[in-house]
């Protein structure tokens, strides 16, 4: 397995930024998503540990299903359109340790594809790190009144992991658009209505067009998922670069796209 050198409370994380970096606490992986698609068998996650401790994390996979409003929860039978990717995966290690500033690289493979119906199977690797041990007498507590008290954060992080087999029927639209402008940033709501066999993971775009035709880029939110079988999620955002724009006039342009050229959907807003 390849390593080297880079020059009790439970927290799940999610989180979604433009970057393919995904960090938390001490440990940082990359990418923070895989997607089998094609003839690739085999695939890696790489983790470092930024801290200034050795640590041990626990690897595993976990299944959520996603809300509309883009939350996760735990599940442990599929819903009706969705499917497990476990059954067709295997991976080591299932435990590292990380002295400060070490990488260790993860391997994913597929296996057992000869089963799989076309569509889209996915479940999450789960990084748990695991509490370091104690001597007897050493944890801190708090004896005034004669309660000892012992409170440990243990951090846990995901990545999806997604096979698609077949050809996507997938497609996009956004609906039910609205602007408030009360609060110190303009906020836009809307919903990211899905269709078809497989999920989406985009960057939603918002950008304003003057009456006299001028073109200025005012929100943009990148890594946006609609997982399956989810048909809808709901949305909202500030527009962080509209103080030198006039939204009462002119129009919206929202455009829901993967990487810089797949517009995946678009919708024109009049103000």
């Amino acid at each position: 397995m390849q390593k080297y050198l880079l020059s009790s409370v439970l927290l799940f994380i999610f989180i979604s930024s433009g970057n393919n970096i995904l960090a938390q606490g001490d440990l940082m992986i990359m990418p923070k998503r895989l997607v089998f698609d094609g003839s690739e068998r085999s695939q890696e996650v790489n983790l470092a540990n930024t801290g200034s401790d050795t640590a041990v994390y626990a690897i595993s996979f976990v299944n959520y299903k996603m809300t509309e409003a883009g939350d996760f929860e735990q599940v442990e039978e599929p819903e009706e359109g969705q499917r497990f990717a476990t059954d067709f995966l295997r991976y080591f290690p299932r435990r590292v340790a990380l002295a400060p500033n070490e990488a260790q690289t993860i391997r994913v493979q597929l296996t057992r594809t000869g089963n799989l119906e076309p569509g889209e199977y996915r479940s999450h690797m789960y990084f748990r790190a695991i509490e370091k041990e104690t001597a007897l007498g050493s944890e801190e507590s708090d004896e005034s009144e004669g309660i000892s008290i012992n409170i440990k954060t243990i951090f846990g992080i995901s990545i999806p992991i997604i096979i698609r087999n077949g050809e996507s029927t997938t497609q996009i639209a956004l609906n039910d658009i609205s602007l408030n402008q009360e609060g110190e940033f303009p906020r836009l709501s809307l919903n990211i209505t899905r269709s078809g066999n497989m999920s989406v993971y985009g960057n939603l775009t918002a950008t304003h067009i003057s009456p006299e035709g001028n073109k200025t880029e005012v929100g943009i939110v990148k890594g946006i998922s609609v997982y399956t079988p989810n048909t809808k999620r709901n949305f909202s955002f500030e527009l962080r670069n509209a103080a030198d724009v006039d939204l009462n006039k002119g129009k919206l342009i929202l455009t829901y796209s993967e990487g810089q050229s797949n517009i995946l959907a678009t919708k024109e807003v009049s103000l």
